[in-house]
């Protein structure tokens, strides 16, 4: 860890204190403005939108102005719609608060790219440690975002609003220290638009395989968490119940990468893929057992610990799938798969909780999870991934 991955891990930090102070509070503040409550998570599925919409922006400026220049240009994005947003809320309006959260998905499409940046500042021989310790910068994500959310719910006159105020410094913060960044330099060659098409690159079953887990495992994740504040409302237990529950979740899902790239390194992407899967249903299995703060709490972190170490396989297996001069519309892809598959789970969320209820939300989680299942067998049967402790191709 040198001085460009701590701060590197800040960012990252700094990026899921937005994203879990939005997670916690967009259901709710979407719950008190909308004129109908099954689209109370629109929201927070604008997010995901915008985010989905502006991975070709991204790429396109990360190619032509580099990862500092955009990061910050996200984070000014940032800062802005989290201004919108508090006026929004002010002001009673729930379509303006759709709105900002669609502009704010520009940021969320590129700090999404601070793990694959980690590998590229640390070099081959050390990404999966990097890309792991990086995305457990999201740690002070976990504690920080819903203890912000909680703190500043009643600045302002109208619930929440202080908590978008709020997240204005935040983005100050993180772009501060992605300004104090050195950031690798890319070879003229590699700014070019050479390397193989987007199609073939797609083609491959290692970024198929990339692509479904890292969507899926992230869809699943979301539909679970978005609706988590609903449900736990619904269930009459306090808000700050709630955002100990999102807490733990985040830590759940950050806290592992400290330790994820050397369990990836000594029983390979495979083994920590499938015990991500497993972990996923044993979430779904307490969820079902029962609706007490102790159900949910546990639940929600084993859905984080789960996700964690699927994500970071995923990006970890998806660096072996495009060259360097194929970087950023392979990543831009990957990212959009994972943003489309998002901001359905976040609407589907929204309106499952609402008209059917917990329970059938989680029986739904299973036919994704079933999905990874099946392309992990079918890669596996393909022998694309070496199982050997450096997680390879073969």
């Amino acid at each position: 860890m040198n001085k460009n991955l701590w701060l590197l891990t800040f960012a990252q930090g700094m990026y899921l204190t937005n994203n879990v102070t939005f997670i916690a509070i967009n259901g709710l503040v979407g719950f008190m403005l909308a004129p109908l409550p099954w689209l109370a998570t629109l929201p927070v599925m604008g997010y995901v939108i915008g985010s989905a919409l502006s991975t070709t922006l991204v790429a396109r400026t990360q190619k032509q102005w580099g990862r500092k220049r955009s990061f910050q240009i996200g984070l000014a994005v940032a800062g802005f719609s989290a201004l919108l947003c508090a006026f929004a809320v002010l002001e009673r309006n729930f379509w303006l608060l759709n709105a900002a959260t669609v502009i704010a998905g520009f940021y969320n499409a590129n700090a999404l790219l601070y793990r694959f940046t980690a590998a590229e500042i640390a070099g081959p021989t050390s990404k999966e440690k990097a890309v792991s310790w990086v995305l457990a910068g999201g740690v002070i994500g976990a504690v920080l975002g819903p203890n912000l959310a909680n703190q500043t719910r009643d600045w302002l006159s109208v619930p929440f609003a202080g908590a978008y105020i709020a997240l204005v410094a935040v983005a100050v913060f993180a772009f501060v220290a992605i300004s104090l960044i050195r950031f690798q330099e890319r070879a003229a060659s590699e700014t070019k638009e050479t390397g193989r098409p987007l199609s073939e690159i797609m083609r491959q079953p290692l970024f198929i395989v990339c692509a479904i887990s890292a969507s899926l495992s992230y869809g699943v994740m979301n539909l679970l968490m978005a609706a988590t504040p609903l449900a736990m409302e619904m269930c009459k237990l306090p808000f700050d119940k709630t955002v100990l529950v999102l807490e733990w979740h985040v830590i759940g899902m950050f806290a592992p990468g400290f330790f994820t790239g050397n369990l990836i390194r000594r029983w390979g992407v495979l083994w920590v893929m499938r015990i991500g899967v497993l972990l996923y249903i044993a979430c779904i299995a307490i969820a079902l057992s029962g609706v007490t703060f102790t159900h949910f709490l546990i639940a929600l972190f084993l859905l984080g610990v789960g996700w964690n170490f699927l994500f970071t396989s995923s990006t970890t297996l998806a660096l072996e799938a495009y060259r360097p001069e194929e970087r950023d519309k392979a990543q831009g892809a990957i990212n959009f798969f994972v943003f489309l598959t998002t901001a359905l789970s976040a609407l589907s969320s929204g309106i499952l909780i609402t008209t059917q209820g917990w329970a059938l939300l989680n029986w739904g989680s299973i036919a994704p999870l079933a999905c990874i299942i099946l392309a992990l067998i079918w890669l596996g049967a393909k022998g694309n991934v070496g199982l050997h402790k450096q997680s390879k191709i073969s």
